[in-house]
């Protein structure tokens, strides 16, 4: 697969996760429909932020990285995405259960740069 097509292809699924979204913000209601409305809300919210992440990510890698190889940034960037929408989501979930402090966040803020540079020191 080339880079173009994944990119285009990481474009198109942000967008459906991003309709997702809104579908399940504007008609599930989550005292009716329980766990199932607020797991279809992190869900789609989870792989919105992943889209997004990933292309921001890998577009400041290609604008401040010149000599890199292409192939090298685009799995490091999906990467940090997921540990972005992952740490967002958590954080989301501890705020729906009334129990995110701002060291909390930091913490899982912590946490994630952590497995980032876990990543990072393998390679």
């Amino acid at each position: 697969m080339t880079i173009r097509g994944y990119l285009w292809g990481m474009r198109f699924s942000t967008f459906v996760a991003l309709v997702a979204l809104g579908l399940v913000i504007f008609y599930v209601n989550p005292f009716r429909d329980g766990i199932l409305g607020q797991t279809l809300f992190y869900i789609s919210l989870f792989f919105l932020i992943t889209g997004a992440a990933t292309l921001f990510l890998f577009w400041l890698r290609r604008r401040f990285a010149n000599n890199e190889t292409v192939y090298l940034n685009v799995g490091i960037s999906f990467r940090q995405g997921m540990l972005v929408a992952l740490a967002v989501s958590l954080m989301f979930l501890l705020q729906s259960f009334r129990l995110l402090v701002w060291w909390d966040g930091g913490l899982i803020v912590v946490g994630a740069l952590l497995v980032e540079l876990w990543f990072l020191s393998k390679n």
